[in-house]
């Protein structure tokens, strides 16, 4: 059974990233953008992982330019921008793809495992996938779902013990 352990990402300071460092915590995954109407959210998903990272809870933020053009920085321009504005703390990875053929394995999974209301693709900037401690994806969550009401799905999420 494929987890998100069995996946590696690059950081936006350019490490390779093994994702079982994640194992036994519930994650977050969110596709993200720097010009995009959903923007401000990047205060809410901090807002989470400083209320629940002590209990288990990591955001991982993945930038993507695929929608609109609206993440066209460069990695160091997007880490400045996400600290200046919105004092991002959770770890943030390097540009990558969420649709297409050069769709980043990880996203591969997490769309095969929950597609979304109209299919598998991504529509947009800041969809958001909720795995739990067992590495295995719980939910999807769309664009416009702001971090804030995803409160009660991570409280239970933290919540369920690890398999």
């Amino acid at each position: 059974m494929t987890t998100i352990s069995d996946f590696h990402a690059t950081s936006i300071d350019g490490r390779d990233v093994d994702l079982a460092s994640y194992a036994g915590r519930v994650v977050l995954i969110v596709n993200t953008a720097s010009r995009c109407g959903f923007t401000p959210q990047y205060a809410g998903l901090q807002r989470l992982f400083d209320d629940y990272g002590d209990q288990g809870l990591v955001v991982l933020g993945f930038p993507c330019d695929q929608f609109g053009h609206q993440e066209p920085g460069t990695e160091d321009e997007i880490d400045a921008f996400c600290q200046q504005n919105y004092g991002v703390s959770f770890p943030m990875f390097a540009k990558i793809e969420v649709n297409g053929d050069d769709t980043h394995p990880l996203y591969q999974w997490l769309k095969h495992k929950k597609s979304g209301l109209v299919g598998n693709d991504i529509r947009w900037n800041f969809t958001k996938f909720l795995v739990g401690r067992d590495g295995r994806v719980v939910k999807r969550f769309g664009p416009a779902k702001d971090p804030e009401s995803l409160r009660p799905r991570v409280e239970k999420a933290l919540a369920e013990p690890e398999d």
